[in-house]
């Protein structure tokens, strides 16, 4: 996703609270899930097509691509809940690939475990939806809470972007080499899934 370095911070907190909500009430809350993350899928897809140097065509591009994106998850519900399963499994083969190999996975590996996550998300619905939204929610806090902690030091130092640079952010390498960041993840994400199963995701 490309916006101007202004509203970083925002776009930040959005993804903070939305990772929030998602972790902790993915399966009672699915459909506004899907509408949440379509938006910020259409929003980095129709961001990343447009200039560096227009600013307004990347904010005007973004929300509308963030629309459409999210239209297209809340209205094809059960797309949604495979694609919910597929990015799980790609998530997941990223994370551990790049962590054993210290290399992005290989493509293959990348399909059949989008593909295993789909198919599995159609036959566990319930269990693979609170999975699958506690584990994206906690990656999703990780990353905009490292977007926010990095928009504060610029802001602390004079070696700030300059505003006319574009904001990108890279939501599957927040921090390159970090090794605790897996490690938060797992430990948000198992916390996200308990949450769920024993508070918000309980059958009435």
């Amino acid at each position: 996703m490309m916006l101007p370095h202004a509203y970083e911070l925002p776009a930040a907190i959005f993804l903070l609270v939305g990772g929030a909500l998602t972790c902790f009430a993915g399966y009672r809350l699915f459909r506004v899930v899907l509408g949440v993350y379509g938006f910020i899928l259409g929003a980095m897809l129709a961001s990343s097509i447009v200039g560096v140097s227009n600013t307004l065509g990347m904010v005007v591009a973004a929300l509308a691509g963030g629309v459409v994106g999210a239209l297209i998850l809340v209205l094809a519900y059960f797309v949604g809940i495979a694609l919910a399963g597929a990015g799980l499994g790609a998530l997941m083969t990223h994370v551990i690939w790049s962590q054993i190999a210290n290399d992005d996975p290989a493509a293959l590996a990348i399909v059949l475990a989008s593909m295993a996550g789909a198919l599995g998300a159609m036959i566990l619905q319930r269990y693979v939806i609170v999975v699958s939204t506690a584990f994206a929610g906690a990656w999703t806090i990780l990353v905009g809470g490292i977007a926010i902690a990095g928009d504060l030091a610029n802001r602390s130092t004079v070696h700030a972007a300059p505003s006319g640079d574009p904001w990108i952010l890279y939501p599957l390498g927040p921090a390159p080499g970090q090794r605790w960041v897996p490690v938060a993840w797992v430990i948000l994400g198992v916390i996200g899934t308990a949450v769920q199963l024993g508070i918000t995701a309980k059958k009435r």
